[in-house]
């Protein structure tokens, strides 16, 4: 959430009483409030927030220490332990050795992102724990299908095998009296353990996307796109009430519901950071532990989708991402036989929801602050890591990806794109021919300017 702004007068690592807030578009000599603010980049934030700028031994980089440590550990693997006649093994280990060495690098040198708690190395780590998984995919990326599901099994012998077709829309009956295993075994066979992840995950989503439109369009959507591609994959083809009950209004909905509630509260609270030595009692210090896992501040997203086309467009592709690399997690399943509660796709889902909440708060910056000019570090990966995966999806499964659509599901999504684009040139057709004008002006002017430039012939 960006570098604190300077300003902000102390007195022995205290902030004044009496402090006027010059923060967060509040530059009034009249708006004073207890606290002295050093803020975010976000102008539109009223929060109360403090801190003292105790920069204790563990915020510190240590970069030579680490760099030592590090070569001690080298020169003991190199010059004097016996090394193994294991091709297999040592393998294994040279590549985990080069990915820890590559952490190390980027968690000392790699520029802070924009959260500050539980601590900024912590983020650091997920950035180049991110770029270690996109260069996984491009090295996927060059191999054929039967060799990039087999590499698979160096992390897992199980791995490497075809998966049993799974579907979960036989049988939509919510009542079956008379049946053995009971009246409601259909309901009951449904509650697996995929209904709190669906939960917990779009709780999450909302601290994420912050937004209740954003998250019911995409909730909704991703629905319809199973729909769509039940033919494809046997796993989306799900009763009615599944789809619509258990996933929209019950998991995901309340999830959402509650991860909105989360916002709310973590964008009215105060933010006031003292160091830990400089809080008397026990009670203190150890809420102040507890407090080093949540926010270091909060910022509210307004999207402002429908502002101008090119927010519009904006905002519509982060729905499109969104949904892209939910729909990668199930077409990689598939083509590359991957079972579904397997620890790679649970690892997977915890890194797209660390680098996920980055690349969004960095996405919103980009689009809202007009003094950020660069396209936020974590967010370029993320956008190559969707992109790697599709690709992936598509070598690797062009006969599954191939497979027609129905005519109903094709005419479906003619007319969703067609009142799409009649939308959104009705909405925005003034900056459109705008844009036109311009363009066309330039053109004009470019074309003149070259003609009086133009050497004369007799």
């Amino acid at each position: 959430m960006g570098k604190p702004k300077e300003g902000a007068s102390h007195q022995n690592g205290q902030a004044h009483d009496k402090d006027i807030v010059r923060a967060n578009g509040h530059d009034k000599g009249d708006d004073r409030r207890p606290f002295s603010i050093k803020c975010e980049w976000d102008i539109k934030q009223t929060q109360q927030f403090s801190d003292d700028g105790t920069n204790t031994y563990f915020w510190r980089a240590h970069t030579v220490t680490v760099l030592l440590i590090m070569l001690c550990v080298l020169v003991y693997v190199g010059a004097f332990e016996k090394t193994k006649e294991n091709s297999e093994y040592n393998t294994k280990r040279g590549l985990v050795a080069c990915i820890a060495v590559f952490l190390l690098f980027g968690d000392t040198q790699i520029r802070d992102g924009p959260f500050k708690r539980p601590h900024p190395a912590l983020w650091r780590i997920i950035l180049c724990l991110s770029v270690v998984y996109e260069l996984v995919l491009i090295f996927l990326l060059f191999q054929t299908t039967h060799d990039a599901r087999q590499l698979l099994k160096y992390l897992e012998e199980d791995l490497g095998k075809p998966l049993p077709e799974q579907s979960y829309g036989e049988d939509c009956r919510l009542y079956t009296p008379g049946h053995p295993k009971g009246s409601f075994h259909t309901f009951l066979e449904k509650c697996d353990v995929f209904i709190p992840a669906h939960f917990f995950g779009w709780w999450a989503k909302a601290l994420i996307l912050r937004d209740y439109w954003l998250l019911t369009v995409t909730s909704v959507l991703f629905e319809v796109l199973e729909y769509s591609l039940e033919h494809q994959l046997p796993n989306f083809s799900e009763c009615w009430w599944d789809h619509w009950i258990m996933d929209v209004l019950i998991c995901n909905g309340f999830g959402a519901y509650l991860g909105m509630k989360t916002c709310d509260y973590l964008g009215n609270k105060p933010y006031h950071w003292r160091g830990l030595w400089n809080i008397p009692t026990y009670s203190g210090k150890f809420k102040r532990v507890a407090a080093q896992f949540t926010p270091y501040s909060w910022t509210s997203y307004d999207w402002k989708a429908t502002t101008s086309l090119t927010r519009w467009l904006a905002v519509c592709g982060i729905a499109a991402m969104f949904l892209l690399a939910e729909l990668n997690l199930f077409y990689m399943k598939f083509i590359l036989w991957i079972p579904p509660p397997h620890f790679i796709m649970q690892v997977r889902m915890a890194l797209y929801l660390g680098m996920g909440a980055v690349a969004l708060n960095e996405t919103f910056r980009y689009m809202d602050d007009p003094t950020c000019k660069r396209f936020g570090q974590q967010a370029w990966v993320v956008a190559a890591i969707v992109s790697t995966e599709v690709l992936i999806c598509v070598k690797f499964g062009w006969e599954t990806i191939s497979i027609p659509f129905p005519a109903h599901v094709t005419a479906f999504w003619i007319l969703f794109f067609g009142s799409w684009t009649a939308w959104t040139v009705w909405q925005f057709w003034p900056s459109i021919i705008g844009g036109f004008r311009v363009n066309h002006d330039k053109g004009s002017d470019s074309a003149i300017s070259h003609a009086e430039h133009r050497p004369k012939h007799e």
